[in-house]
């Protein structure tokens, strides 16, 4: 969405510490608005998925000592941008007052004449104490905050810290980018007057699932990261109410904490799964297996729906079904009143849930979420005779149909949409499997692992996933796995994905 203005528009905007749901409500609009995106090293990759699929995305990725571009070619291209005309965000992460040279790119709009704004985020500082357990200041320990940078200018003649007020002065100390200057640091501090039982924290990557907290004191500190191999990204804490993270931490407490689990469910799909594991403190590596899309002919479904009246049962077997059969229905001007005395039967409860949205509550819900349940529920009502409405995915399974027809009932199935696989670049699948950094492979469906397996070179599955965990959402989908060769330890007992993650947390126990 270009400016109005003719020279664009930037907004600096504060990514946040590193969890992609801390960044600010405006700071997402931001990104959506930009025509095009300048982001760092520090911004979740996650964020970008808030962005126009048509704006341009550009990594200016900086961490220590590898700069994608330098500094002043990141504010050139900044102006550049926004002469052309575009709104451009420049998203960096935490807030890009604290530490994230937001002020010289100001200068530059400034001195080049360019509208700005900027959007704060949630420091590094504010966001991995919290995440830590870590409160910067309490009544009972200090009152005074201070934020430093542990990465000087190294072009400076002379430091501009001011170590003694900082060792005698300032009860809690926060040091941004230190790690590497970490013995340096440590040693000022003592040297002025600090003690060396002073208790210290250092947190790397902060509100992420990869978070890994370190704590000792000024006499250990140095020795503790050393040993622990903690590495920049990372905050470092000084003062005593670093003691409080003995009874305050909650973050790293959580069950799936550090476990990287992959996501193979649709990408539509797959944010309940991912945002239900994430609480649980896994990290999801997310490789949508498939796609959902329209039948390539929905001549089927409309006859089906022209013909409503002839229809006293509708069968709907997954929540796609739901949808794509609604959209269809919608889609030749009609609603749900064309449905009003047909019986429903769904299996499991998020396809009920998804059907009661669209104004009809389902007459059958069976126990089990599978087909053969939905024939043990309808066996017990005279089918005989009725007129069945099936629709439902194109390569579904046949027990449904076969035993309402034996049953007596006059099935209608046709394909209301269809799952494909999905063309992704399974390098870096693969790559993560062979170095042992991937923890859990969760399946939501057959189709889910089939296409997974296809990802896989057929010389090295057994190798490639030799430690990796196999979690399924139920028997249908584990047969699937186990025929293909994938060792299924986990399996839900309510098929469905809050049963899923149930059973993965089952066992960790």
């Amino acid at each position: 969405m270009h400016s109005n203005n003719e020279t664009g528009k930037v907004f600096l905007v504060g990514a946040g510490p590193g969890a992609p749901d801390l960044i600010t409500v405006k700071g997402v609009d931001c990104i959506a608005r930009a025509d095009v995106v300048i982001y760092d090293y520090l911004a979740s990759p996650a964020l970008l998925a808030h962005a126009n699929p048509d704006a341009e995305m550009i990594y200016v990725g900086k961490k220590g000592g590898d700069h994608t571009l330098p500094q002043d070619g990141i504010n050139a291209l900044i102006v550049e941008k926004a002469k052309q005309g575009n709104v451009v965000a420049r998203l960096k992460g935490g807030d890009p007052f604290i530490f994230g040279r937001g002020g010289e790119e100001v200068e530059v709009l400034v001195a080049a004449g360019i509208p700005f704004e900027v959007v704060p985020g949630v420091t590094a500082a504010i966001g991995a104490s919290a995440y830590a357990g870590i409160p910067l200041t309490h009544r009972d320990y200090t009152s005074d905050v201070a934020f430093v940078t542990g990465h000087e200018d190294p072009t400076k003649a002379e430091s501009s810290v001011d170590w003694k007020a900082l060792a005698t002065g300032i009860g809690t100390l926060v040091f941004f980018m230190g790690v590497k200057n970490l013995p340096t640091i440590a040693a000022n501090l003592v040297a002025n007057g600090r003690s060396t039982d002073t208790p210290v924290a250092v947190i790397r990557w902060g509100t992420t699932p990869k978070q890994k907290t370190v704590i000792g004191t000024l006499g250990t500190i140095v020795d503790d990261t050393q040993k622990a191999g903690i590495k920049a990204p990372a905050i470092i804490i000084i003062g005593g109410v670093v003691n409080l993270r003995k009874t305050m931490q909650w973050f790293e407490n959580r069950p799936l904490m550090g476990r990287r689990i992959v996501v193979t469910r649709a990408r539509e799909q797959a944010s309940n799964l991912i945002l239900q594991l994430t609480e649980y403190g896994a990290e999801c590596i997310q490789c949508p297996t498939i796609q959902v899309v329209p039948p390539p002919d929905w001549a089927p479904v409309d006859r089906a729906i022209e013909a409503l009246n002839q229809y006293d049962w509708i069968v709907f077997t997954s929540v796609n079904g739901v949808d794509y059969f609604f959209r269809r229905l919608f889609e030749k001007g009609l609603d749900v009143r064309a449905l009003g005395h047909i019986k429903t039967a769904t299996i499991g409860p998020a396809t009920a849930d998804r059907l009661l949205t669209c104004g009809l509550k389902s007459d059958i819900i069976p126990e089990s979420y599978r087909a053969e349940s939905v024939v043990e529920a309808l066996a017990a009502t005279p089918v005989k005779g009725s007129k069945i409405l099936m629709p439902r995915a194109k390569e579904a399974r046949s027990v449904l149909p076969v035993e309402l027809t034996r049953m007596g009932a006059i099935v209608d199935e046709m394909t209301a949409y269809e799952t494909r696989q999905v063309e992704n670049d399974a390098e870096d699948l693969i790559a993560r499997l062979a170095a042992r950094t991937i923890d859990m492979v969760t399946f939501t469906s057959s189709s889910t692992v089939k296409n997974f397996h296809r990802l896989l070179p057929p010389d090295r599955v057994n190798e490639l996933m030799e430690d990796v965990t196999v979690a399924s959402i139920g028997p249908i989908t584990s047969r699937t796995a186990r025929n293909l060769g994938l060792a299924v330890t986990i399996e839900a007992e309510l098929y469905t994905v809050p049963g899923l993650v149930r059973a993965i947390l089952n066992s960790q126990a």
